[in-house]
């Protein structure tokens, strides 16, 4: 045998020895009902970050993860980021960010894990079958508010920590945490801080990963773009009072008619976007995108099952998959100020507010989207010569993310599900937003890879959200493997 090549194998079966995957796995799977009881108290905390009355809850979790962090010997810091405004001109403190760090050796990878512990609204009278924050475990699966989104991903990567301390196991890597209480209202105030600390915190980053997403099937996924978002308020007033109909109508002309007519001009019954200049600026679905969607485990019957329709707006996968992906698309999400209690009012209201949102996906501006929109809507709205006024506001305008599959960090992404799963893993993009993706790579010039442990099935923002005990719990093994797969990357690659 050549001499020379002897060191470099001895360092590969060295490097091949250390990582003893068996004894971390025996390590998750003894402490599974441990792992499931600390995922029951972080549900129990109300963090709605829409309502500002449940402000002091955020505060709370934001301190109990940082305590978890804290009690397991890393560095951690809670940073302030200042103050909301409220739409009263009422200011309000945001909850501050917790990070952290897990070791230091410059000769290692640096990876931060980027989570968030807010959550969507949820009550029992929505139509949930159980309490939302109170966890029930219901055949193999655990039911509440912010289990999937994110707080069962948040704590299994803290457990993933966790389990290699616990056996006096080096981290393969050195490990920061990056964990917000706002993301589900718009991450207020996280860019201003990633954007202060890109030169000191994230200095020595060398990989970012986010697991605020899910898989598509029953198969894994690695995930390497979401759409952006743009979210508009469309308000239209006329009298200084809302009136009775018997009284007033057919005298006036109504804001919601008026409403109603501009929305039906956002978008054709078949989908297609009727705004000038939308459509113009998507980037072209390629051959090799093409092939890629064509491979992708997906069932077209059981999406339909799931959601409860009979039909979809398109008939075959590859379709489908595009426009949930990689298209944008016009959503009406309600109207306010109009009567929707239950029995029945003969109001007319004098002002309404609609709340519409579209996805954005390159090569879309959300500048310049909320340019078009206005522009049209006052346009159609001139048309119909009605002494009501019209404002337009858009309160989000979150730009979409992609990334390079090619990348070595998605390499060790695959190398991870196989072992854990004994499967390759789907390529996929997810159809909603999660802006920070898009920040960290225009701020920090980081490598970014969203690795997701949530079902398919699992309901975000949606009544009854769960995710089951296997993939809180393999999704655990899953971060210990990738983590051990990030290590052998070539130093040199960023």
């Amino acid at each position: 045998m050549n001499l020379l090549v002897l060191p470099a194998i001895l360092l590969v079966i060295s490097t091949v020895h250390a990582f003893q995957y068996t004894e971390l796995v025996q390590y998750i799977d003894s402490h599974e009902e441990e792992y499931v009881e600390a995922l029951r108290d972080w549900v129990a905390i109300e963090s709605d970050s829409s309502n500002v009355l449940k402000r002091p809850n955020l505060h709370s979790m934001m301190e109990m993860a940082a305590q978890r962090l804290r009690l397991m010997g890393g560095t951690v810091e809670l940073v302030d980021i200042g103050e909301q405004e409220l739409p009263d001109g009422q200011t309000l403190a945001l909850p501050r960010v917790v990070i952290a760090q897990f070791g230091n050796d410059s000769s290692k990878h640096t990876v931060c894990v980027y989570g968030h512990v807010d959550v969507q609204p949820a009550k029992l009278e929505d139509g949930w079958a159980t309490d939302p924050y109170n966890l029930t475990d219901i055949n193999g699966n655990l039911y509440g508010r912010g289990v999937s989104d994110n707080k069962a991903p948040v704590l299994a990567w803290i457990h993933a920590v966790e389990a290699y301390q616990a056996l006096n196991m080096e981290l393969p890597v050195n490990v920061k945490f990056l964990i917000e209480g706002m993301e589900e209202t718009g991450s207020n105030g996280l860019d201003a801080m990633i954007l202060a600390k890109r030169d000191t915190f994230f200095s020595d980053v060398d990989y970012i990963t986010i697991s605020d997403c899910n898989w598509l099937s029953r198969r894994p996924a690695l995930t390497y773009g979401t759409r952006g978002n743009c979210y508009f308020f469309a308000e239209v007033e006329g009298p200084k009072q809302d009136l009775h109909s018997g009284g007033y109508g057919g005298t006036v002309i109504e804001p919601m008619t008026d409403l109603i007519g501009i929305l039906d001009t956002l978008i054709s019954p078949s989908g297609k976007i009727l705004i000038p200049g939308i459509r113009e600026a998507v980037a072209p679905l390629s051959d090799e995108e093409w092939k890629m969607y064509q491979d992708i485990q997906f069932d077209i019957d059981n999406y339909k099952n799931k959601i409860g329709v009979s039909q979809l707006m398109y008939s075959n996968k590859v379709d489908l998959l595009a426009h949930m992906w990689r298209y944008p698309t016009v959503s009406i999400h309600g109207i306010e100020g109009a009567f929707s209690d239950s029995g029945s009012k003969t109001v007319i209201p004098a002002k309404v507010i609609a709340k519409f949102s579209i996805r954005q996906v390159p090569n879309m501006d959300p500048a310049m989207v909320k340019k078009q929109v206005t522009d049209y809507l006052n346009s159609v709205f001139a048309k119909r010569k009605s002494p009501n006024t019209l404002k337009v506001t858009m309160l989000i305008g979150a730009k979409p993310w992609l990334a390079d599959t090619q990348h070595p960090l998605y390499e060790a992404g695959k190398a991870a599900v196989k072992r854990v799963f004994d499967m390759d893993p789907d390529l996929i993009r997810e159809g909603g937003t999660i802006p920070i993706a898009r920040t960290f790579q225009e701020v920090t010039g980081k490598s970014i890879i969203m690795l997701p442990i949530g079902g398919f099935d699992d309901g975000l923002h949606s009544q009854n959200e769960k995710m089951s005990r296997y993939n809180y719990i393999e999704g655990t093994k899953l971060f210990i493997a990738f983590l051990n797969e990030v290590s052998l990357i070539e130093k040199t690659t960023v």
